[in-house]
């Protein structure tokens, strides 16, 4: 695993989308404008299982997550790296990124539903930063 730097992690906390590229069953890159959260030098992401990007790291636990700043668009990071996927019951973390990206108290975009949230943890193998 590799350590993230401190401008790494300033940047996976801020309120900054990233776009998730995952693999496709036929070898195509799938990608996704998601929220992030950092626990450590893990990158945390909310999904549902049975999304695409669920499924896919399911049959290949492998990701890259980038982000560039909306402000400088020239200066991104890239983490490569390892995925576990870990059941989010109550949706803690769609709510804590949902607190983060809109100040909102409360996300209700699935609400009333029987989605089965999950927490995709990246595992950093490679971190490339530029600008």
């Amino acid at each position: 695993m590799t350590s993230l730097s401190d401008e790494a992690k300033r940047l996976l906390d801020a309120p900054e989308f990233a776009t998730v590229a995952t693999i496709q069953p036929d070898g195509q890159p799938q990608l996704s404008v998601v929220w992030v959260a950092r626990d450590h030098d893990d990158v945390l992401i909310s999904t549902i299982r049975g999304r695409r990007k669920a499924v896919n790291l399911e049959r290949d636990p492998r990701a890259s997550v980038l982000i560039y700043p909306a402000d400088s668009p020239y200066t991104y990071l890239e983490i490569r790296g390892s995925v576990t996927l870990e059941d989010d019951p109550t949706g803690a973390l769609i709510q804590a990124l949902n607190r983060k990206y809109t100040g909102g108290e409360r996300y209700t975009g699935d609400d009333g539903t029987d989605h089965e949230r999950v927490i995709v943890r990246v595992h950093p193998t490679n971190v490339h930063a530029h600008g």
